[in-house]
């Protein structure tokens, strides 16, 4: 038996017991010829003292000892003294009142010189990913997987609970057009045919209430050859849910008790219920987002029936053109720097904007070329709806729309950033759901309409006859929602199609013909011709889940093994080449060229 204790169980009431500790060397101190060293374990830390007197051979090997080697210590557990009337318990760990005496050391294998020290954060990401396995010994490191496993059996248990079956379903499985682009793997029993790695099990979970689980989960990994950021990877997990018979209050129901129970395990937090709800429409006026941060304020106001017959062509000029004018207080920021509004600029050019418009007041004056086009009236209508004082810097964004929604969400995301309005906000847990998304988007570049979540998205039931004129395809609302987090989306779902000729219609509208509808989408076509029942469900992403549930800005935090922003393990080496062999067995050529120096 390597253990009889782990390191972090020993309390006072064990005082006088001998026990055996396992674990890695955490730190070692030589006091005066006393070796003090910390054990560590996943569950913690506790004390080892070293003494000549108890056991002479166990500390002289003692003074050998570096950190992260692996060793066994057998002693009794003493309450730990008071030297010169001072106390010696150490309150930051909780095994800070014992210290264990040590009569028995062992060197279960020593280790090398590490390439980086696991007490302090670093920088180089590159170092950590290519060490992962040394990098999650560290104890932010281990708590964000703990956090991890606790909120995913949270959600096991609480759809087990409410009668969920947990199913699998198939990882080698078709591409279909659904969105990003997929991965392909080849098929040598299949020369020339590909299986694709599932971007979600969308089409088998509705196959499945098809087939009468009537309520199905899934913790499921899906994939996606798309580029990365912060928060996405080629590979991810979701807990997929799926249920018949179910409106869209059932799924806000089920979904909110998943996230309370969710955060009072991870973060011991009680949220409300039921979650408030705003339409995608509110969202993107209000804040220039489909899911957006509100715990910083700066909402956005319209100023269309203001500046219609304004001196300031660019602002009426752009009314008459269909555009909008709209504007944001970022509250006391008069005094940005010529670097900052720089930033800001740049954002608004990345976002579509020719420029960018704003007004410091200071001084008693309002600062800005623009200024002098307005009338009385005009400012006056500017001070009262953004409560414009001494002190705050008005920003514009002016152009159609979406392109406005845009600058002006981005801008918000960055003045809170350059003014710390997050800090201090880390305990508000803000969820809400986003409803009454637009069921279509039309793509210019493609000349054609898409759908703004997936193909199998459910029409609002007062918009399903708007089917029929293309004219209002842009008018449709899907019966879709997201439940979103501080800024960041959980979630996101719907009711499903579950008519074939409702589905098949839906596919027309986006372009699918008749023989590709057979060809991609027989299956489900046919499933729904044999009495498919009502269904919808959802996904939570839950690396992102848990990003936010450990404070963390990147979903590489809580994954064990993630890929670089290049899509790379840098640990493995992967992706690699392959043997020619390889390759001639799937009947595959690679033709890449090889850069020559």
């Amino acid at each position: 038996m390597y253990r009889t204790h782990h390191c972090n169980e020993l309390r006072k009431s064990h005082a006088g017991e001998t026990v055996t500790l396992v674990g890695w060397v955490n730190t070692v101190r030589d006091h005066h010829g006393v070796i003090f060293m910390d054990i560590r374990d996943r569950e913690g830390v506790t004390q080892c003292v070293f003494r000549s007197e108890e056991n002479a051979v166990a500390t002289q090997m003692s003074h050998a000892l570096r950190s992260e080697d692996v060793v066994q210590v057998t002693g009794r557990v003493d309450i730990r003294p008071e030297i010169e009337g001072q106390t010696t318990v150490n309150k930051t760990i909780e095994t800070g009142e014992i210290e264990l005496v040590a009569t028995e050391l062992k060197v279960i294998n020593k280790s090398e010189v590490l390439p980086f020290q696991l007490d302090k954060e670093l920088s180089n990401e590159d170092l950590r990913m290519k060490h992962r396995y040394l990098d999650l010994r560290r104890p932010r490191m281990a708590r964000n997987l703990r956090t991890r496993h606790l909120i995913t059996k949270a959600m096991r248990d609480g759809l087990d609970e409410m009668g969920f079956l947990e199913i699998e379903t198939p990882i080698l499985s078709k591409s279909t057009p659904e969105g990003a682009r997929d991965f392909l793997v080849p098929s040598r029993l299949n020369p020339g045919k590909f299986y694709a790695l599932p971007q979600a099990p969308q089409q088998y979970k509705q196959l499945l209430m098809v087939a009468g689980v009537e309520r199905y989960f899934q913790i499921a990994r899906c994939f996606r050859d798309e580029d990365l950021r912060a928060d996405r990877q080629p590979e991810f997990t979701q807990v997929d849910i799926e249920a018949s018979f179910v409106t869209q209050e059932d799924l806000y129901a089920i979904i909110e008790r998943l996230l309370v129970r969710a955060f009072k395990v991870s973060r011991g937090a009680d949220v409300a219920t039921p979650f408030p709800r705003i339409t995608y429409q509110e969202g993107m006026d209000k804040y220039g987002s489909d899911k957006p941060e509100r715990r910083i304020g700066m909402e956005i106001f319209d100023f269309g029936d203001v500046f219609g017959a304004s001196a300031f062509k660019v602002f009426s000029g752009t009314l008459e053109k269909g555009g909008v004018v709209r504007a944001i207080n970022a509250k006391g920021f008069a005094s940005v720097t010529t670097g900052q509004i720089k930033r800001l600029e740049e954002i608004a050019r990345e976002a579509g904007a020719g420029g960018l418009a704003y007004i410091k007041v200071e001084g008693g004056e309002w600062k800005s070329p623009i200024v002098k086009f307005f009338n009385d009236a005009e400012k006056a209508a500017l001070t009262e709806r953004l409560g414009i004082e001494e002190g705050d810097l008005v920003l514009f964004g002016c152009d159609q729309w979406d392109v406005v929604c845009d600058v002006l969400g981005r801008l918000r995301l960055e003045v809170a950033t350059m003014t710390s309005l997050y800090e201090g906000k880390d305990d508000i847990l803000d969820f809400f759901w986003v409803i009454d998304f637009p069921l279509l988007a039309y793509d210019k570049e493609e000349g054609k309409w898409n759908a703004v979540h997936h193909p199998f998205t459910r029409p609002h039931p007062e918009d399903v006859a708007l089917l029929d004129d293309e004219a209002n395809f842009g008018k449709i609302r899907g019966a879709a929602y997201d439940v979103v987090l501080n800024g960041n989306e959980l979630g996101g779902g719907s009711l499903r199609i579950h008519e074939a000729d409702l589905q098949a219609k839906m596919f027309r509208v986006l372009g699918v013909t008749d023989e590709e509808q057979v060809s991609m989408f027989g299956h489900i076509l046919g499933a729904f011709q044999y009495g498919a029942p009502p269904h919808g469900g959802l996904a939570l992403g839950l690396d992102r889940l848990v990003m936010l549930a450990c404070g963390e800005s990147s979903i590489r935090e809580v994954i064990a093994f993630p890929k670089n922003n290049k899509g790379s393990d840098l640990m493995s080496s992967s992706p690699a080449e392959v043997d020619f062999k390889q390759l001639r067995e799937l009947y595959i050529k690679s033709v890449v060229q090889e850069k020559k120096d």
